[in-house]
């Protein structure tokens, strides 16, 4: 069996590396292969030499490499990951810092940085898909590229591969988070998730198999609790909104529900310290110093200042699962197929699916809570929006979607920060140039 990673030379590659090793009694992986572009050939060195040093301290056998030539790394491929940046992280201290001089939040995957970072994203994981459907096309592609739920759904609609399902590790940082706030392992915990990513929400809450919904959110109104990945400082909830959603939110709820709060929060720190992106540029910095240490032999703890900590976790548990044909629950982003009967057939959402060796099935949620109905499908629609501009390289569909977007929605500041945004990404935007 051969794993191929698109951006093996990302700081998060050895979570990875390590997932595949630790499931490796269930999950006999026996090549990997890293693959990166020219400009990441320095990290890339970097993380296969730790990767190499890693495999050799866990005794299992995997042949491991590392090289620019993806379609050749991608010969009889099993299963492919994705994890690129397109521009890297100068590219989303961009996305961040625009907006937010123009009064708008300014977040790598939501709000109008989302949108830039889908248009450059889009067209180069399209060719990765072309290239998959010629060279592996029985292999599955796991991405985990942001924003997941709108690529994931681009690349089902409109590129020949179909085996595609996107992860993302914010269903499973909830799951954690509740398994803390109610003192037991997240293994007890149980979400039945409704929504897209970055817009979905926990409808059910079990523990040990009882219903323990209301505890949870009871519990969760509390201000005291960090309800939070490591990229997203908490605000809290209040008693009011938790108790009239009747749902469990999801870290990034904060941007849509307390907008003002959270804008105050970044403009506040993109003048004392600089934006998110700029924070994280030293912690790679860091990180890859640390992966230099030819002492080195496992994933250092310091990974997991990173936001998407557990994302490999999340992907390495659903090729086991996809491999063994488990027909366990985990939670994905794939095509609706009438799980939630208000959202387009073939919309992709974030939802718990049996994962079986035919890929993910969708579990039947029904109508969308009525609460958020209108705010999901105005989600859908401009994640819509999003994908067909990055497809066409259409102007006017491109305004449509930052105007349409939640966290935009004003027509003069669309147009600003869109052109804005557009020109200083010209080299990553052929298709609107």
């Amino acid at each position: 069996m051969k794993l191929v990673i698109i951006g093996g030379g990302s700081s998060y590659t050895p979570e990875i590396i390590e997932g595949v090793i630790d499931r490796h009694h269930e999950f006999p992986v026996q090549e990997i292969v890293l693959v990166d572009i020219e400009t990441g050939k320095e990290k890339l060195n970097i993380i296969g030499a730790l990767a190499q040093r890693m495999i050799e301290k866990s005794g299992v056998p995997i042949e491991l490499s590392w090289t620019l030539n993806r379609p050749k790394a991608l010969m009889n491929a099993d299963f492919v990951t994705t994890q690129i940046r397109v521009g890297g992280l100068a590219a989303r201290a961009k996305d961040e810092r625009i907006p937010l001089s123009h009064g708008l939040i300014g977040q790598e995957t939501n709000g109008a940085g989302g949108i830039l970072k889908a248009f450059r994203t889009i067209p180069v994981l399209m060719e990765i898909c072309n290239d998959i459907s010629k060279i592996c096309p029985n292999a599955w592609l796991i991405n985990f590229t942001n924003p997941a739920g709108i690529v994931t759904e681009a690349l089902l609609k409109c590129s020949p591969h179909k085996k595609v399902i996107g992860v993302c590790n914010i269903p499973f940082n909830m799951k954690h988070s509740v398994a803390e706030i109610m003192g037991c392992r997240p293994s007890e915990v149980e979400i039945e998730f409704v929504g897209v990513n970055h817009f979905v929400f926990g409808s059910k809450v079990w523990i040990k198999g009882m219903d323990e919904t209301d505890k949870v959110l009871n519990k969760l109104s509390n201000h005291d609790l960090n309800y939070s990945p490591a990229n997203i400082v908490s605000l809290g909830w209040s008693k009011e909104f938790i108790e009239s959603i009747k749902l469990l939110p999801n870290p990034y709820h904060q941007y849509y529900f307390q907008t003002e709060e959270v804008l105050r929060k970044d403009v506040k720190a993109f003048h004392e310290n600089g934006t998110r992106a700029e924070i994280v540029q030293q912690v790679e910095k860091e990180l890859f110093q640390k992966y230099q240490d030819s002492t080195l032999q496992v994933k250092p703890k310091e990974l997991e200042k990173r936001g998407g900590a557990y994302y490999s976790h999340a992907a390495c548990s659903l090729m086991s699962s996809i491999y063994n044909n488990k027909g366990d629950v985990q939670t994905v982003n794939i095509q609706n197929q009438g799980a939630i009967t208000d959202l387009p057939f073939d919309s992709v959402i974030e939802v718990n699916a049996i994962i079986t060796k035919d890929g993910p099935k969708p579990i039947t949620i029904g109508k969308l809570p009525k609460q958020v109905k209108a705010m999901i499908q105005q989600m859908k629609g401009f994640e819509e929006l999003v994908v067909e501009a990055a497809i066409t390289g259409d102007y006017n569909v491109a305004y449509a979607s930052m105007l349409m977007n939640p966290l935009v929605r004003n027509e003069s500041k669309a147009k600003v920060v869109l052109d804005e945004l557009l020109e200083t990404h010209r080299e990553y935007l052929p298709q609107f140039y």
